[in-house]
């Protein structure tokens, strides 16, 4: 059985301790570092290289999201999940752009704070429902982008917004919004980083998009997370 290793990261001590005791009650999990401000957790996750990196999202120092960022970008091999008493919009979507492959509220029952360190470690995306309902109501309140003019004839298995997109496209764009880093991309579709990245500039200009994060919340908005 593959150990998950851990790094946890927040600022009140009390709620640390208890994060930690209940990752090591797991047989899968080690916690292989502590930190209790955001600088102390990007500098530890940059020595350690945990599997996942468990998140505050208020920390000194640095908050969550920036903590994220900084760990997304130094492409470690680290997948962070956000554990946060928050999940307003200011909380949750800086969070998101940022990298975050998950996002649980401290409410969350022991059983389900383990199931998504599982599971991110794994690849897969994972979202507290209350964060889910909050996107779903951004989403209706925020129409989405008009797409570029398509250039292929559209087929009854693309979804008429992604028209203008080919098909390894729309498989880089399906990877992505399910939480993939570009390396991750590049194996499940047997390609380069490079080719990844050059698909993903075409998409984003295509849709006339500006990051990764909006990206995902295209594909969500327009049911290509789960295309085939």
């Amino acid at each position: 059985m593959t150990t998950i290793r851990v790094l946890v990261a927040d600022d009140q001590a009390v709620v640390r301790d208890g994060v930690v005791l209940l990752l090591s009650s797991a047989d899968d999990m080690e916690v292989v570092g502590q930190a209790g401000d955001g600088r102390e957790a990007v500098r530890l996750a940059g020595e350690l290289r945990p599997d996942v990196a468990l998140v505050d999202l208020r920390m000194p120092e640095l908050d969550g999201a920036q903590v994220t960022a900084a760990i997304t970008a130094e492409d470690l091999g680290t997948r962070v999940l956000i554990l946060t008493t928050y999940a307003d919009d200011e909380a949750v979507l800086p969070a998101l752009r940022a990298g975050a492959a998950g996002y649980l509220t401290k409410d969350a029952a022991g059983e389900a704070v383990l199931a998504a360190v599982r599971d991110v470690a794994a690849g897969r995306t994972v979202l507290d429902p209350a964060v889910q309902q909050r996107l779903v109501q951004l989403v209706i309140a925020d129409p989405a982008p008009s797409p570029a003019p398509a250039a292929p004839a559209p087929t009854t298995a693309v979804p008429p917004a992604a028209e203008g997109l080919t098909r390894r496209e729309i498989d880089v764009v399906r990877l992505v919004a399910q939480g993939l880093n570009n390396r991750q991309v590049a194996k499940e579709m047997v390609v380069s980083e490079a080719t990844v990245k050059t698909h993903l500039n075409h998409v984003l200009a295509k849709l006339a998009l500006d990051d990764r994060g909006a990206l995902i919340a295209w594909a969500w908005r327009h049911g290509l997370a789960d295309t085939p």
